[in-house]
Formats: structure tokens, C-alpha cells, sequence
């Protein structure tokens, strides 16, 4: 062997050592990012409600996640070195990011349940002991109500003298064998409807009210499995209990479970085939939404929240994905494509505030379902909405009880799974009178749009404006003829009823009046106004006869304008600003109206909705005595920042615009990269279809956001674009702002006000000030 050789082969040995090295100051420095941007744990005190003991450590070893970080040394991994998913994980593809081999046999999604399984317990779960190799039972009590016979039993296995699981069993009279409706201590209730229903009701002790689980990591140290790994494990004790039974049809064993109840049931379901049916109730995040949707622009519970507030749930392992679920190889899809072919059902509030996301749920309900569709039972996977908060009422029980009859082959009806948000984008192109094809229209550089080159003065700007309007417009599609609203003459004090459902905000600081029938906002909008008050609850006018005025659109959230704007409203009105709000077509007490828009307006979009929608409202206060009409600002943050760009660049009427996370530009965004780009637009929220026909040509789009942000000049602009906001590009986003400002230089010396914080996509209490006071500034003479 040469020494050329040798040399050679040892600088191949030290080379990922090296790497090595730099793959761990990579972490560090993750985690090191990662503890800054992490929410603390609350304080007792300042816990939201009382949830039992559980609550007190995240685990039998650590009280804390830093607690638990310190004593593992555990890091985040290496970002950048793994592939980013921004949509949904496709369950049917193997090495998504990398290989994206599509599934298409049996043996090909047998590998595949066991490497989400194996993710599974690595992120969500932790690992668990296999089952024991023998369970015993002791009855403790036995009574009879009526014809059914109620039993309090104590399994126990192992030799440990706390491996005991207490479960309480309602058995009906007959020979059987009878199909079990199961559920945690503190569902006895939903039980006592499936024993009238012909059901064995089995109820264990697997909840915050009795957990007899919550020693199982004491006494089995060796596994990191988390507080509902645990009761989901009893649960399978109970399935272990219920197979020596001659009276159980093992067949038909359902799981049931409501909020954490439904999370730890998914995850039964998912290493237990004997459960042949699980329903997963209002579970919210680790329940029916996806974590890639639990973030702030969406306000459903996030990774970080749940994290801090409720340590012992989930592994701590997962925190390391706040801020960068995109990374997550898998999601809540991938973990209940485990369950299939079994039955499922996802149920929810579509209007419950942070758990209850329609849009989110039917988005995971689409793609669990293909993997059923694989295996050829569609329709073993259910889904059953309600309306109202998070708890439930026998009406939605006595439903549930209806889908396992279905499930189980004792009813011949015909389950209905109702979506609110049914857009598909190959279904609307399909229904277009006239198709788009992307090669028509020229290829425009994103660094160099030519409606911005080679600019005079604003009077050549002036001439160009228009074609702006239009291509925008034609991307928003044709709004419909219509008539303008009545004059909005009066206020008043009249609500939507579904202001009973959603906690909207109540400023101490402010009087709401509303635009509500028989002198409504535009198309029969309510709308409420906050005007600053004082302390006896009288109008505060600052010295001046008119209120300056802020449009403010929400993002995409379920509950619309809802009580977590109180800060925000709260900071406007104490600087003498007036704050206009109202639900955004398919949110808060409009989701019903977003269901079949594009089948009552085929030729225009949602977002083109939204718009009429906001200059409806501009209408509407340039005609109240109270605003002054050239004082009246939009905001918004994620999609209110994308609504209130678009409006001002149709409506000169806007006097300035402050966005958060309003924008990214579409010419930068193409099918590889790690954010949605135009596919959140046209195909996930199903906002501006029209972009949908230039996904891989988008550098076809006819217009964007440079040329956009350029049309309001000379009109003041905020963007607050959050330095690691994994949905948007900030190179391209300051790129956007240089070329917008050409334009801008050309009025005078104001430019455009472009802030990046260094946080993921949040818009943080600390953002919303600055974003206060910079309109605040906007009207000092």
C-alpha cells in the first residue's frame, strides 16, 4: 500500500470528523436560537386553568424541557441538512424531499408504517414497553342497574406493586358477543349513551380525574414515553383485559376520546390494530390539526405553547421544531395513517377558539383520507363538524354512537363527511369558461419587473399605475356588478348572534358601535367600530372633532376578530385611533359563507371578496361624522397584511398601510422551495386560483409584490417581516422593498418603513406596539 494511499485514506477518516464538529456548532447554535424564542413555563399563578397534578413536571425524571435538555444534552438537528416540507407530508411518498418515491403496493406502505412509527415515538410519543406478558383482574365490586351489569375491576401486571390499571365495564344483558364503545374515567357519561345503544361501556383510569398511568414511567424507566403515552399504553391494557371476555366481539373494540382524551386515542390507535375504531374529539394540536398549522398566523395551539404550559404531553424532542415545522419529517396525518385501514373520526368545533380549525382539519382529513383510499376502505375515515366551544353535548355523542353503528355494520345508513373549505384548484380550472396558459404571458426577472425600469419622475410612474390595477385585477378575477350599501347614517348596538360563540374583543378602553342591519357594511357585513374612551366610558377625542381611523383584518383564524386583538385594539385606542374590524369571508361568523363562494362566483376569488369587502368598509367611514376620512389607515398581519396591501393599491381613499408577515413575493417562490409560495394562494386557502396555472412558472406572473408596493406610493408603509419566518423569503422580501422604493423616492424623501425582527412568524406583543406608534407618528403634523 503506497503512502500516497494511506495519506489519502486518512484524510477520508478525518474528513467527518471534521464535519462532525461543524454539525454540532451547527445545533448549538439551533438550540441557542431556539432558547431565546421559547416560551418560559408559566408559574402556577399564572396557569389558565387548574389541570390536575399531571401538569406539575414533564416527566417522572424532569420537571422542565431545559430540565430535560440539560440532563440528556439533546440538540436540535441539523436543519439544514434535512429536506423542508412546507405542505402536509404526503404519506404515500417514501423519502419525501429526497427521493419522493411514490407508494403504490402493500409491502412498499408496510416499510412506510414502520418508519413513521419509528418517527412517531422519536418525536411525538417517546418509546414504551412492549406489552406485559401477563395481566390479571380482580373484580372489586359488581352491581346491577337495571339489565346492565356495572363492574369495578383492578388489572394489574408485572410485580411491581404500582403496575395496576382500575377500569370500570357496563355489560348489557344477552348472549353477545357485544361491541365495546371504551373511554377515559371522566367520559362516563358518553359511555352510559352507547350502553343504551347496545354497546359493553368500558371506562379506565387513564384521565386527569383518575390516572392510575401516571406512575408507568417510574416503573418502566428505561423508555422517555410522555404522560399520554402512558394512558394510551392502558389503554391497550384494557384491549388485553377485554380478549379474555367471551362476551366482546374483538372486532368491534372502539376507542373515544375528547380534547387530550382524543390525542392520547389517536395515538392507541396507531400502535394498536385491536382498536378497530377510534374518534378523536376536539383534540385540537396532537389531535385533528396538523403542527404545520398550529403557528401564530393561524392561532391555533402551537408546538411552543403546548410545550410550556403542557410539558408532559408531547416530547420534549418536538419543541426542537417551533419555529421550523416544515422540518418535521412527519405530522398528524402521518400519525394517523398508522390507524387505517381501521376506522376514524375527526370531530371538532369549527368555531372554538385556538383548538377548533376547520380549515386545518379537513387539510389533514384529505390526506389521511388517500391513504385509505390506497387500501381501499375511503369509507373507514369519517369526519362530523358542530358548531359552539370546545365541550360536547349528548346530541354529538348520540352522533358518534350513529358513525361506529356504520363502522360496525349494525346501521345501513350512509355517513355525509361535510367540508366547510371544499376548494380544489384542479376542480375550479376544470369549471373555467376560459383556461390560462402560463406561456402566453413574457418571463419577468423577480430582480428586474420592467413596469420599474428606467423611471423619469412620478409622472411616468403616474402612467404606468394603471396597468398595475389592471393586472391585478385580472389576477383577483371580476368582481360582479353590484349597488353600494344604504348610507351608514347611524351606529349601532345590534350583534350577530354569533357574537355568543366568539369571544370578540372588549377593550376597557374603548366604546364598541356596530355596522349591523338595516345599515350594514357594504353586502350586509356586520362590522364593529371601537372609539376611545375614558374612564367613565365617554368618548375621548384627543383634542381633535374626528378620530383617525385603522381597518384592521385579522389572519387566518377561525374565530375572526376575536378577544386575542385586545391588546392591539386596547394600544390604538390609547393613542386616540379608532379601530375598524370584521370577519373576512370563510372566518370567524362567515365560514359558512366561504363554502360554496366559488360555486356562487365562479369568475372572481376570495381574496378579490376581501377586498370589495374592506373599501365596502372605507365606504362606510367616510361617512360617519365620528372618522375623519383622510386620516384612514389598514393593517393586518399574515393574511389581514396581504388584504390590506391589495386594497390600497386599488384605493388611493387609504391614507397608509402597516403590515406583520403581510407578503412574500410569487416570481421568487417555485415548487422546491421551503415556504407554500403561490400554492397557498391558489391551492392550499384557495385565495387567487389564478396564480394556481403558473406553479413552475411563476417568474410568468404578470404582476407582484415590487410593482404592488410600488402603486402606493407616496402613501406610508410598514412591513414587519420576522427575520425566520419559514413562510416567506426575506431576501426576496427586502429585494421587493429596494425596487418599491424607486418609486417611492420619486414623491419626496419618505421610503418604505421595513422592520425584521429576529423571531420565527410571530407577530409578538412588543411588534404590535411598534406597529401602534409608527401609525401614531404618521399623524403628527
Amino acid at each position: 500500500m503506497s503512502a500516497s494511499f494511506l495519506w489519502m485514506f486518512g484524510a477520508f477518516l478525518a474528513l467527518p470528523a471534521l464535519g462532525q464538529e461543524g454539525d454540532l456548532q451547527q445545533r448549538r447554535s439551533y438550540l441557542d436560537q431556539l432558547i431565546q424564542q421559547n416560551r418560559p413555563h408559566p408559574t402556577p399563578a399564572q396557569r389558565p386553568r387548574d389541570v390536575f397534578a399531571s401538569f406539575v413536571r414533564l416527566s417522572a425524571k424532569d420537571s422542565t424541557w431545559e430540565a430535560w435538555q440539560a440532563r440528556t444534552g439533546e440538540l436540535p438537528p441539523n436543519f439544514d441538512r434535512m429536506p423542508s416540507i412546507p405542505l402536509l407530508p404526503n404519506p404515500l411518498v417514501w423519502k419525501e424531499g429526497e427521493q419522493n418515491i411514490p407508494i403504490t403496493n402493500l409491502s412498499q406502505w408496510h416499510s412506510q408504517r414502520e418508519w413513521i412509527k419509528e418517527n412517531v415515538k422519536t418525536l411525538f410519543s417517546g418509546t414504551f414497553p412492549d406489552p406485559p406478558v401477563r395481566i390479571t383482574s380482580t373484580v372489586l365490586e359488581e352491581r346491577m342497574e337495571s339489565s346492565i351489569r356495572v363492574q369495578r375491576i383492578e388489572l394489574r401486571f408485572g410485580n411491581h406493586k404500582d403496575a395496576k390499571l382500575n377500569i370500570e365495564v357496563f355489560t348489557p344483558t344477552g348472549e353477545g358477543p357485544f361491541p365495546v364503545f371504551m373511554s377515559q374515567w371522566n367520559h362516563r357519561g358518553w359511555v352510559q349513551i352507547a350502553v343504551r345503544r347496545g354497546y359493553m361501556g368500558v371506562i379506565y383510569a387513564g384521565a386527569d380525574e383518575w390516572d392510575d398511568t401516571v406512575l408507568y414511567q417510574e416503573i418502566y424507566p428505561d423508555y422517555d414515553w410522555t404522560a399520554l403515552m402512558t394512558r394510551a399504553w392502558g389503554a391497550s391494557r384494557v384491549v388485553d383485559y377485554l380478549y379474555t371476555l367471551p362476551e366482546v366481539d374483538r372486532s368491534k373494540i372502539a376507542l373515544t376520546g375528547h380534547s387530550r382524551n382524543g390525542k392520547l386515542s389517536l395515538l392507541a390507535g396507531a400502535f394498536d390494530p385491536r382498536f378497530a375504531a377510534i374518534i378523536s374529539s376536539s383534540a385540537g394540536t396532537g389531535g385533528e390539526i396538523p403542527y404545520r398549522y398550529t403557528d401564530e398566523r393561524h392561532e391555533n395551539e402551537s408546538l411552543d405553547y403546548l410545550n410550556s404550559i403542557r410539558p408532559q404531553w408531547f416530547h420534549p424532542r418536538l419543541r426542537f421544531y417551533n419555529g421550523r415545522e416544515h422540518k418535521l419529517p412527519i405530522d398528524q396525518n402521518s400519525l394517523m395513517a398508522l390507524i387505517a385501514p381501521n376506522a376514524l373520526l375527526l370531530s371538532s368545533s369549527i368555531r372554538e377558539a385556538g383548538g377548533g380549525d376547520p380549515w386545518a382539519i379537513e387539510q389533514n382529513y384529505l390526506s389521511v383520507k388517500t391513504v385509505y383510499c390506497f387500501l381501499g376502505v375511503p369509507d373507514r375515515i369519517g369526519l362530523r363538524f358542530r358548531d359552539g366551544g370546545h365541550g360536547v353535548a349528548a346530541r354529538d355523542l348520540e352522533s358518534y354512537v350513529d358513525w361506529l353503528d356504520i363502522q360496525f355494520g349494525r346501521s345501513q345508513k350512509t355517513w355525509q363527511n361535510n367540508l366547510y373549505y371544499p376548494f380544489s384548484f384542479d376542480l375550479w380550472a376544470a369549471n373555467q369558461t376560459k383556461q390560462v396558459d402560463p406561456m402566453d404571458f413574457p418571463v419577468i426577472a423577480p430582480s428586474y419587473p420592467p413596469l420599474l425600469g428606467s423611471l423619469s419622475d412620478k409622472s411616468d410612474w403616474e402612467r404606468r399605475k394603471p396597468e398595475v390595477r389592471q393586472r391585478l385585477q385580472w389576477l383577483l378575477g371580476s368582481t360582479p356588478p353590484g349597488v353600494s350599501a344604504a348610507p351608514t347614517t347611524d351606529l349601532s348596538d345590534r350583534v350577530d348572534y354569533m357574537d355568543e360563540l366568539i369571544q370578540r374583543p372588549n377593550p376597557k378602553n374603548g366604546i364598541r358601535k356596530n355596522l349591523a342591519p338595516y345599515r350594514a357594511m357594504g353586502d350586509y357585513q356586520y362590522a364593529a367600530l371601537y372609539l376611545p374612551a375614558d374612564e367613565n366610558g365617554d368618548l375621548r377625542m384627543m383634542g381633535e372633532e374626528r378620530f383617525p381611523v385603522i381597518v384592521w383584518s385579522h389572519k387566518y383564524i377561525n374565530t375572526g376578530f376575536d378577544r386575542l386583538l385586545n391588546p392591539l385594539i386596547t394600544a390604538f385606542l390609547e393613542k386616540g385611533i379608532a379601530v375598524l374590524v370584521f370577519d373576512q369571508l370563510g372566518y370567524g361568523s362567515r365560514i359558512e359563507e366561504g363554502t360554496e363562494f366559488y360555486d356562487r362566483y365562479p369568475e372572481w376569488s376570495k381574496m378579490g371578496k376581501m377586498i370589495t369587502d374592506t373599501q365596502a368598509a372605507i365606504d362606510a367611514l367616510q361617512q360617519i361624522p365620528l372618522i375623519d376620512p383622510s386620516h384612514i389607515f389598514l393593517g393586518g398581519y399574515s393574511l389581514g397584511g396581504t388584504i390590506s396591501l391589495l386594497t390600497a393599491a386599488l384605493d388611493d381613499r387609504v391614507a397608509g398601510v402597516a403590515t406583520a408577515s403581510g407578503f412574500t413575493p410569487w416570481r421568487n417562490a417555485n415548487i422546491g422551495q421551503s415556504y407554500e409560495g403561490i400554492r397557498a394562494f391558489s391551492h392550499l386557502y384557495g385565495l387567487m386560483p389564478k396564480l394556481g396555472y403558473f406553479l413552475g412558472n411563476e417568474q410568468r406572473i404578470p404582476i407582484d409584490f415590487p410593482e404592488i408596493i410600488a402603486s402606493i406610493a407616496p402613501r406610508p408603509l410598514l412591513f414587519i417581516t420576522p427575520e425566520m419566518d419559514r413562510h416567506a423569503d426575506l431576501t426576496a422580501i427586502s429585494q421587493a422593498v429596494r425596487l418599491a422604493n424607486q418609486v417611492h423616492r420619486l414623491y419626496g424623501p419618505n421610503r418604505i418603513h421595513h422592520e425584521i425582527p429576529n423571531t420565527f412568524g410571530q407577530f409578538t406583543s412588543i411588534q404590535q406596539q411598534y406597529l401602534v406608534n409608527w401609525v401614531a407618528n404618521q399623524l403628527a403634523p
